[in-house]
């Protein structure tokens, strides 16, 4: 049964699902893969100082460039081909809300150099659902009330996926060693390990 405010009575308020509900359908329109994307060709700006040409796939979609030398995985990602689901949080590879993969494996983006993914495999937060199905992970996250602000959410899924898929989800202790990483400053961490228990539980992969 929902609660009720003393507003509620009075036919003015709102109910503390209908906020819930409306908080997880924001964050989840962060999860869902670049409907536009799909269609469009990656369109890029021009890059200032010493530049290197560099041939990667993004979500399974070549990308073909010239980089600043100094330019992150972040900027990369987010500045100049616009899959913006990765977060900057810190920029100092603390909080891990900029973590994707690479070639399979967990990275902070904020620390990892453009330069480094020539030739290499990158998946974003937008790379993991299927067309409009989400991943397993992402809709365990929703089950599980796992995510309150959202802003660090995509970078907790991409890591709780790679927890899962390299079997650290083995016990409740293992998970939070794996997810440490990636910092929760709302504090949805017991919503963030049962979501990562569910899909450990009904999948071999996350």
């Amino acid at each position: 049964m929902a609660e009720q405010s003393p507003a509620d009575s009075q036919g003015v308020g709102v109910t503390r699902r209908a906020v819930l509900g409306t908080g997880a359908g924001v964050a989840v329109a962060t999860m869902l893969p670049l409907q536009s994307a799909a269609a469009q060709e990656i369109s890029v700006s021009n890059e200032t100082g010493t530049t290197l040409f560099v041939s990667t796939t993004v979500n399974g979609r070549a990308v073909a460039l010239d980089i600043d030398s100094r330019a992150s995985l972040l900027d990369l990602l987010r500045e100049r081909v616009g899959f913006s689901g990765t977060k900057k949080g810190c920029d100092h590879g603390q909080c891990g809300a900029c973590t994707v993969h690479l070639d399979g494996r967990t990275v902070v983006s904020c620390l990892t150099l453009a330069a480094k993914v020539d030739g290499r495999q990158v998946m974003t937060i937008e790379g993991l659902a299927d067309g409009d199905t989400l991943h397993p992970m992402q809709t365990a996250f929703i089950d599980h009330d796992a995510l309150q602000c959202g802003y660090c959410t995509p970078g907790q899924i991409m890591s709780a996926v790679a927890c899962v898929r390299h079997g650290h989800a083995t016990d409740k202790a293992s998970i939070r060693e794996f997810m440490s990483g990636n910092i929760c400053r709302c504090g949805a961490y017991a919503g963030i390990v049962a979501a990562i228990e569910d899909v450990a539980a009904n999948s071999k992969e996350g």
